[in-house]
Protein backbone atom coordinates (compact mmCIF):
# COMPACT_ATOMS: atom_id res chain seq x y z
CA UNK A 1 0.00 0.00 0.00
CA UNK A 2 1.43 3.49 -1.13
CA UNK A 3 1.19 6.35 1.56
CA UNK A 4 1.07 9.79 0.79
CA UNK A 5 2.90 12.23 3.48
CA UNK A 6 1.84 15.85 3.44
CA UNK A 7 4.16 16.73 6.45
CA UNK A 8 6.14 14.21 8.64
CA UNK A 9 3.27 14.19 10.99
CA UNK A 10 0.48 13.51 8.80
CA UNK A 11 -0.50 9.93 6.38
CA UNK A 12 -2.93 10.11 4.05
CA UNK A 13 -3.15 6.21 2.15
CA UNK A 14 -4.22 5.97 -0.74
CA UNK A 15 -5.37 2.66 -0.58
CA UNK A 16 -7.52 0.47 2.22
CA UNK A 17 -6.41 -2.91 0.53
CA UNK A 18 -10.08 -4.01 0.20
CA UNK A 19 -11.68 -5.55 -2.79
CA UNK A 20 -13.19 -2.90 -5.35
CA UNK A 21 -16.79 -4.11 -4.70
CA UNK A 22 -18.79 -6.70 -3.30
CA UNK A 23 -19.41 -9.30 -6.39
CA UNK A 24 -18.15 -9.47 -9.87
CA UNK A 25 -21.64 -7.61 -10.89
CA UNK A 26 -20.72 -4.46 -9.22
CA UNK A 27 -16.81 -4.56 -10.37
CA UNK A 28 -18.20 -4.25 -14.30
CA UNK A 29 -21.03 -2.13 -13.16
CA UNK A 30 -18.45 0.73 -11.27
CA UNK A 31 -15.85 -0.12 -14.64
CA UNK A 32 -18.50 0.43 -16.90
CA UNK A 33 -19.73 3.62 -15.14
CA UNK A 34 -16.05 4.86 -15.17
CA UNK A 35 -15.12 4.03 -18.87
CA UNK A 36 -18.59 5.86 -20.01
CA UNK A 37 -17.73 9.25 -17.97
CA UNK A 38 -14.21 9.51 -19.58
CA UNK A 39 -15.57 8.48 -22.83
CA UNK A 40 -17.97 11.05 -22.37
CA UNK A 41 -15.74 14.03 -21.17
CA UNK A 42 -12.95 12.81 -23.29
CA UNK A 43 -12.59 16.43 -24.69
CA UNK A 44 -13.11 17.96 -21.31
CA UNK A 45 -9.25 19.07 -19.67
CA UNK A 46 -11.12 20.60 -16.64
CA UNK A 47 -13.18 17.63 -15.63
CA UNK A 48 -11.55 14.59 -14.03
CA UNK A 49 -13.30 11.11 -13.29
CA UNK A 50 -12.59 8.81 -10.69
CA UNK A 51 -13.17 5.05 -9.65
CA UNK A 52 -12.70 3.75 -5.63
CA UNK A 53 -10.35 6.60 -4.98
CA UNK A 54 -9.87 7.56 -1.43
CA UNK A 55 -11.44 11.30 -0.80
CA UNK A 56 -10.02 13.50 1.64
CA UNK A 57 -11.81 16.35 2.86
CA UNK A 58 -10.43 17.64 5.51
CA UNK A 59 -6.55 19.27 5.52
CA UNK A 60 -4.53 16.78 8.42
CA UNK A 61 -7.33 14.94 9.15
CA UNK A 62 -7.10 11.47 7.28
CA UNK A 63 -9.75 9.78 8.76
CA UNK A 64 -12.73 11.90 7.09
CA UNK A 65 -12.27 10.64 4.01
CA UNK A 66 -14.88 8.08 1.91
CA UNK A 67 -13.79 5.89 -1.40
CA UNK A 68 -16.28 6.49 -3.70
CA UNK A 69 -17.07 4.02 -6.39
CA UNK A 70 -17.50 6.79 -8.78
CA UNK A 71 -16.60 10.58 -8.38
CA UNK A 72 -16.39 13.25 -10.91
CA UNK A 73 -15.00 16.96 -10.36
CA UNK A 74 -15.20 19.89 -12.68
CA UNK A 75 -12.59 22.94 -12.59
CA UNK A 76 -9.95 20.41 -11.80
CA UNK A 77 -7.11 19.31 -14.25
CA UNK A 78 -8.91 15.97 -16.02
CA UNK A 79 -5.97 14.57 -17.38
CA UNK A 80 -3.68 14.57 -14.52
CA UNK A 81 -4.09 10.62 -12.42
CA UNK A 82 -3.95 11.09 -9.03
CA UNK A 83 -3.37 8.55 -5.83
CA UNK A 84 -6.30 10.29 -4.18
CA UNK A 85 -7.84 13.74 -4.55
CA UNK A 86 -7.73 15.98 -1.59
CA UNK A 87 -10.00 18.87 -1.76
CA UNK A 88 -8.03 21.71 -0.01
CA UNK A 89 -5.57 21.03 -2.70
CA UNK A 90 -7.80 20.34 -5.74
CA UNK A 91 -10.24 23.56 -4.49
CA UNK A 92 -13.34 21.46 -5.36
CA UNK A 93 -15.33 18.80 -4.30
CA UNK A 94 -16.52 16.38 -6.59
CA UNK A 95 -19.71 17.76 -7.78
CA UNK A 96 -21.23 14.48 -8.27
CA UNK A 97 -20.79 11.11 -6.59
CA UNK A 98 -22.32 7.58 -7.71
CA UNK A 99 -22.24 4.44 -5.20
CA UNK A 100 -22.67 1.09 -6.68
CA UNK A 101 -24.62 -0.08 -3.63
CA UNK A 102 -24.76 -4.14 -2.22
CA UNK A 103 -25.64 -5.77 0.52
CA UNK A 104 -22.47 -5.10 2.08
CA UNK A 105 -22.35 -1.40 1.58
CA UNK A 106 -25.81 -0.46 1.83
CA UNK A 107 -25.87 0.61 5.49
CA UNK A 108 -22.63 2.72 4.43
CA UNK A 109 -23.88 4.36 1.47
CA UNK A 110 -27.17 5.46 2.92
CA UNK A 111 -26.36 6.20 6.51
CA UNK A 112 -22.15 7.29 6.70
CA UNK A 113 -21.38 8.16 3.20
CA UNK A 114 -24.32 10.41 2.32
CA UNK A 115 -24.59 12.66 5.10
CA UNK A 116 -20.67 12.92 4.10
CA UNK A 117 -21.04 13.92 0.71
CA UNK A 118 -23.76 16.65 1.75
CA UNK A 119 -21.98 18.34 4.60
CA UNK A 120 -18.82 18.59 2.30
CA UNK A 121 -21.01 19.96 -0.57
CA UNK A 122 -21.26 17.07 -3.25
CA UNK A 123 -23.56 18.32 -5.47
CA UNK A 124 -25.37 15.26 -6.47
CA UNK A 125 -25.64 11.93 -5.09
CA UNK A 126 -26.65 8.56 -6.84
CA UNK A 127 -27.23 5.13 -5.67
CA UNK A 128 -27.37 2.37 -8.32
CA UNK A 129 -28.26 -1.38 -7.04
CA UNK A 130 -27.53 -3.21 -10.03
CA UNK A 131 -29.31 -6.88 -8.91
CA UNK A 132 -32.55 -4.71 -7.42
CA UNK A 133 -32.49 -5.60 -3.83
CA UNK A 134 -31.54 -3.00 -1.07
CA UNK A 135 -33.14 0.17 -2.53
CA UNK A 136 -36.66 1.19 -2.76
CA UNK A 137 -36.09 1.75 -6.54
CA UNK A 138 -33.07 0.26 -8.00
CA UNK A 139 -31.55 4.04 -8.96
CA UNK A 140 -32.08 6.78 -7.03
CA UNK A 141 -30.75 10.00 -6.60
CA UNK A 142 -30.28 13.02 -4.61
CA UNK A 143 -29.65 17.16 -5.37
CA UNK A 144 -28.10 19.16 -3.04
CA UNK A 145 -30.60 22.36 -2.34
CA UNK A 146 -29.90 24.90 0.18
CA UNK A 147 -27.96 22.49 2.67
CA UNK A 148 -30.10 19.36 2.42
CA UNK A 149 -30.40 16.45 -0.56
CA UNK A 150 -33.59 16.41 -1.87
CA UNK A 151 -35.08 12.86 -4.03
CA UNK A 152 -34.82 13.37 -7.58
CA UNK A 153 -38.40 12.54 -9.36
CA UNK A 154 -37.41 10.19 -11.84
CA UNK A 155 -38.82 10.60 -15.65
CA UNK A 156 -41.80 8.02 -16.71
CA UNK A 157 -39.11 5.24 -18.04
CA UNK A 158 -37.62 5.72 -14.55
CA UNK A 159 -34.48 7.42 -15.50
CA UNK A 160 -32.69 10.18 -13.46
CA UNK A 161 -31.29 13.19 -14.93
CA UNK A 162 -28.11 14.48 -13.62
CA UNK A 163 -27.81 18.42 -14.34
CA UNK A 164 -23.95 18.49 -13.16
CA UNK A 165 -23.12 15.53 -15.83
CA UNK A 166 -25.49 16.95 -18.28
CA UNK A 167 -26.64 13.26 -18.61
CA UNK A 168 -29.79 11.26 -17.92
CA UNK A 169 -29.50 8.22 -16.13
CA UNK A 170 -31.50 4.27 -16.63
CA UNK A 171 -31.18 1.02 -14.70
CA UNK A 172 -30.62 -1.67 -17.83
CA UNK A 173 -30.35 -4.41 -15.65
CA UNK A 174 -26.73 -4.77 -14.00
CA UNK A 175 -25.96 -1.85 -15.81
CA UNK A 176 -26.79 2.00 -15.89
CA UNK A 177 -27.15 3.89 -19.25
CA UNK A 178 -26.04 6.93 -19.74
CA UNK A 179 -27.71 9.50 -22.39
CA UNK A 180 -26.52 12.71 -23.18
CA UNK A 181 -29.23 15.07 -22.04
CA UNK A 182 -28.32 17.51 -24.77
CA UNK A 183 -28.89 15.09 -28.30
CA UNK A 184 -30.03 12.13 -26.53
CA UNK A 185 -27.62 9.94 -27.66
CA UNK A 186 -26.55 7.19 -25.65
CA UNK A 187 -22.83 7.20 -24.34
CA UNK A 188 -21.43 3.87 -25.94
CA UNK A 189 -20.39 1.13 -23.32
CA UNK A 190 -16.81 -0.12 -23.23
CA UNK A 191 -17.67 -3.06 -25.37
CA UNK A 192 -19.71 -0.64 -28.13
CA UNK A 193 -16.92 1.17 -28.09
CA UNK A 194 -14.18 -1.61 -28.65
CA UNK A 195 -16.69 -2.88 -31.47
CA UNK A 196 -17.09 0.09 -32.93
CA UNK A 197 -13.01 0.80 -33.02
CA UNK A 198 -12.46 -2.31 -34.22
CA UNK A 199 -15.06 -1.97 -37.22
CA UNK A 200 -13.38 1.65 -37.61
CA UNK A 201 -9.87 0.12 -37.98
CA UNK A 202 -11.63 -2.18 -40.36
CA UNK A 203 -13.12 0.20 -42.40
CA UNK A 204 -10.07 2.27 -42.72
CA UNK A 205 -7.82 -0.51 -43.23
CA UNK A 206 -10.32 -0.91 -46.67
CA UNK A 207 -10.06 2.21 -47.62
CA UNK A 208 -6.08 2.21 -47.51
CA UNK A 209 -6.45 -0.93 -49.40
CA UNK A 210 -8.83 0.62 -52.17
CA UNK A 211 -6.56 4.11 -52.43
CA UNK A 212 -3.52 1.73 -52.50
CA UNK A 213 -5.16 -0.34 -56.07
CA UNK A 214 -6.42 2.96 -57.27
CA UNK A 215 -2.34 4.17 -57.15
CA UNK A 216 -1.37 1.50 -58.57
CA UNK A 217 -4.20 1.52 -61.39
CA UNK A 218 -3.18 5.30 -62.12
CA UNK A 219 0.63 4.37 -62.27
CA UNK A 220 -0.44 1.34 -64.88
CA UNK A 221 -2.18 3.59 -66.99
CA UNK A 222 0.14 6.52 -67.32
CA UNK A 223 2.63 3.80 -68.02
CA UNK A 224 0.42 2.64 -71.35
CA UNK A 225 -0.09 6.43 -71.91
CA UNK A 226 3.70 7.46 -72.10
CA UNK A 227 4.38 4.00 -73.91
CA UNK A 228 2.07 5.48 -76.66
CA UNK A 229 3.50 8.55 -76.56
CA UNK A 230 6.81 7.64 -77.63
CA UNK A 231 5.79 5.33 -80.41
Amino acid sequence: MTVIRESIDVIYPDSDGKPMAETGIHVLAIIWLHQMLRHHFRDREDVYVAANMYLYFAKGQPKKRRAPDIMVAKGVKGRHERRSFKTWVEGVVPSCVIEVTSKQTNFEDLMQKKPAYKKIGVREYFLFDPLDEYLPRQLIGYRLVGNKYQRIKPNADGSLQSKELGLRMLADGTKLVLMDSATGERIPSPDEFIASSQTLKRELEEERRRNAAMQSELARLKRIRNGHSKQ
